[in-house]
């Protein structure tokens, strides 16, 4: 930070720390007024949805995984949905089983690296999880083992732990034994423990008093913590199909970021992830988890961003005891994916990422050859908010000495978990011909 003149200051993060991805931050203060803020995305753009364009449809999976290394499964669930609603069919019974294990284990890989590594430093003061970990060792070391179990999760059924091999249109490539599955049992009941110790633990964190009127967007099923199905609704009255998404979301291009920003039309800013999915859909977690939610003094709605990690913590408890439910009722298929034919059409599909809503359309030809993508990914969604945050924050905390209120700012990105790499592959391509 420094002074440009008398009452003015700049806060300059030219590299935020501890998030997938580059990007920066820029705010301009005047007197008591903030006067800018600017949450910039600056890594390039990397067009995966012209990569799409004119592949097989059934290269989308695997090609689509590789936008993230952190949530591949999503984007191989995304896809897959997408275009097996394009072609008319639906994977159902063990097969939709195995696939819902298989996010469960992403979640709690996921959620446990940005819990322990990422998050939590900001509340010790940390500037890594590797300068926490010479001060907690244990928690450290209990952060790692969770996503250790995450991880071999991915990599039992999906072939690998980063951008998994085995998901397929229709279904898998392989579809594993009973037996096979047995084998994360006691290693997912240990997780589980370890989970419940991350929500008593973070449950005790001091936590800025700082909330606001969010509009929450989630999936949401009939009979389930959403993972790869639902309606798409909202606290203040969205409620579709994701056939309909793109009549009610819109993506703008802003010239300081290489990431669209997406709003709602009816009302602008909105919230996905770990939050929204609580406070919309906590009814639907598994009783363990709400215990636990209760017990951390946790209840929909929650309105301050900074707790998403308790929110996360109840998340992987959930996780985990959704994962050992498959496996208990699990069989296996007869053939590990649904036969078919590719068929002209525009299918749609919307999972729910770690960081929130994914959404992906295609529309592809007779052969299942792709004329078009569109991918919108949750950080891109929750960019806008991410400002508004920022913008509602920092007045709040203008008497910290320049330093402190940096790294506020900071963490208080760090709530959402944004993966700036999945945001940055917009391609807003124009040609005037005379």
């Amino acid at each position: 930070m420094k002074n440009d003149k008398v009452n003015t200051k700049t806060i300059k993060v030219d590299y935020l720390a501890r998030v997938e991805g580059e990007g920066a931050l820029y705010v301009k203060i005047k007197g008591n007024t903030v006067t800018d803020v600017k949450f910039k995305i600056f890594e390039p753009p990397r067009f995966f949805e012209a990569f799409l364009r004119g592949r097989s449809f059934c290269e989308a999976p695997d090609i689509t995984a590789r936008i993230c290394g952190i949530c591949p499964v999503a984007y191989q669930m995304s896809s897959s949905h997408a275009m097996e609603d394009a072609f008319g069919i639906r994977v159902d019974g063990q097969l939709r089983a195995l696939r819902r294990l298989l996010y469960c284990g992403e979640w709690i890989e996921s959620h446990a690296l940005h819990v322990y590594l990422l998050h939590a430093p900001d509340f010790f003061g940390y500037d890594d999880a590797i300068q926490m970990a010479k001060d907690y060792p244990d928690i450290v070391q209990r952060g790692l083992q969770l996503k250790k179990t995450g991880n071999e999760v991915v990599i039992l059924i999906g072939g690998r732990e980063i951008h998994p091999i085995n998901v397929r249109v229709g279904g898998f490539y392989k579809a594993l034994t009973k037996q096979e599955l047995n084998s994360l049992t006691e290693k997912l009941k240990r997780a589980r423990d370890i989970a419940l110790e991350a929500v008593s633990w973070t449950a005790k964190f001091d936590y800025p008093d700082f909330e606001q009127d969010y509009e929450f967007v989630a999936l949401r099923h009939p009979d389930e913590y959403p993972f790869n199905e639902g309606k798409l609704i909202s606290n203040k009255g969205l409620d579709i199909f994701v056939h309909e998404y793109d009549n009610h979301f819109i993506e703008e291009q802003v010239a300081y970021t290489n990431a669209l920003h997406s709003k709602l039309k009816e009302r602008g800013a909105y919230f996905v992830g770990p939050l929204a999915r609580f406070n919309l859909n906590f009814d639907r977690l598994s009783p363990l988890a709400k215990e636990a939610a209760h017990s951390a003094g946790l209840s929909p709605v929650c309105r301050n961003p900074f707790k998403s990690i308790i929110v996360r913590s109840v998340e992987m408890v959930y996780a985990c005891d959704e994962a050992l439910r498959i496996i208990g009722q699990y069989e296996k298929p007869e053939i590990p994916a649904i036969p078919f034919q590719p068929t002209a059409g525009t299918g749609y599909g919307c999972t729910e990422a770690p960081r929130g809503i994914l959404y992906h359309r295609y529309r592809v030809d007779d052969n299942g050859r792709i004329l078009d993508a569109k991918i919108v990914p949750p950080t891109s969604q929750n960019q806008k908010t991410i400002e508004n945050d920022l913008w509602q924050f920092i007045p709040k905390y203008l008497d910290l000495p320049s330093e402190e209120l940096k790294y506020d700012c900071e963490k208080a990105i760090r709530n959402y978990d944004p993966c700036i790499s999945c945001a940055t592959h917009f391609l807003k391509f124009n040609i005037d011909r005379e």
